[in-house]
C-alpha cells in the first residue's frame, strides 16, 4: 500500500540547525507508526517539522504526494494532516462541545466525537478546564478525529496519566487507524505500551534514526529495542 504520509531525508530543527538528520518515514492509510527514543532524541521536532509548524532544514514532507507547506500551516491541516500536541491546546474555558467544533462543527461532528469516546457524553457541557487528565487527552483527539484527518501526528499521548487510561486511549487509536484508515504517527515514552498498538516503531537516538522494525518483532527483543535507545543496533 503506497504512503499517505512521507518524510525524505528530512532535517528537522531550529534556526537552520537540524537536531533531526536524514529521517525518512512512511506512514500508510490505517498504519500505525512509532516514533520512539530518549528524551532530546527530536521526536517532537520531528512532527512539529511534520505537521508544518517548523520549515525543515532539508528535505520534504508530503501528504498524499503533495508538500506540506510550511509558510502556511493551516494548509497542512487542509491536506488533511492533524496534530495532537503535548499539551492538548484546548480551550479550557469554553465547554467540551465548543472544543470539539473546532474540528468540525454540528451535531454529526459530536455524535462521532462521542461515539469514540463515551466517556465524554456526560461532560459536553462543562468547561474543558475541570476535565481530568484522560479526558482532556481525549477530547483533544475527538477535536482532531472529528476534522476527518488521512495523517495523525500523536505527541506523548500518555504524559501524566495512569497506565490503564493510556491503554483505553491507545485501544481507541487502534480503532480509528483500523475504521476510517487514517494513518498515525505516534510519539510515545510508554514503549511497551505504544509497541502492543502500533504497527511499526522507529527509534531516534541524537537526532539520528539508529532502527525500524515492526512493533512485534521489538516487543520480542526488548535488549534490540535497548541497544537503539543507545544509539546502537542489535
Amino acid at each position: 500500500m503506497q504512503p499517505i504520509l512521507s518524510c525524505s531525508d528530512l532535517d528537522a530543527g531550529y534556526q537552520k540547525r537540524p537536531v533531526v538528520r536524514g529521517l525518512n518515514l512512511d506512514a500508510a492509510p490505517g498504519e500505525i507508526v512509532a516514533l520512539l527514543g530518549a528524551n532530546g532524541a527530536g521526536k517532537t521536532t520531528s512532527l512539529l517539522t511534520m505537521a508544518g509548524l517548523l520549515p525543515p532544514v532539508r528535505g520534504a514532507v508530503m501528504v498524499a504526494g503533495k508538500a506540506v507547506n510550511h509558510n502556511r500551516p493551516y494548509l497542512a491541516a487542509r491536506s488533511g494532516l492533524a496534530l495532537v500536541p503535548d499539551d492538548k491546546c484546548l480551550f479550557t474555558t469554553l465547554s467540551v462541545a465548543q472544543n470539539i467544533s473546532f474540528g468540525r462543527r454540528g451535531k454529526a461532528a459530536l455524535s462521532e466525537a462521542l461515539s469514540y469516546f463515551p466517556a465524554l457524553e456526560q461532560r459536553v457541557r462543562l468547561p474543558a478546564g475541570v476535565l481530568s487528565g484522560g479526558e482532556q487527552q481525549m477530547l483533544a483527539l475527538a477535536r482532531a478525529l472529528v476534522a476527518g484527518p488521512r495523517v495523525m501526528l500523536i505527541d506523548e499521548l500518555s504524559m501524566g496519566l495512569a497506565p490503564v487510561i493510556v491503554r483505553d486511549i491507545l485501544e481507541v487509536v487502534r480503532r480509528i487507524a483500523d475504521e476510517k484508515g487514517t494513518a498515525v504517527v505516534l510519539v510515545e515514552q510508554h514503549v511497551e505500551m505504544a509497541l502492543r498498538f502500533a504497527d511499526r516503531a522507529v527509534v531516534l537516538a541524537h537526532g539520528d534514526v539508529v532502527l525500524e522494525e515492526s512493533a512485534n518483532v521489538l516487543r520480542e527483543n526488548p535488549e534490540r529495542l535497548r541497544q537503539g535507545y543507545f544509539g546502537r543496533t542489535a
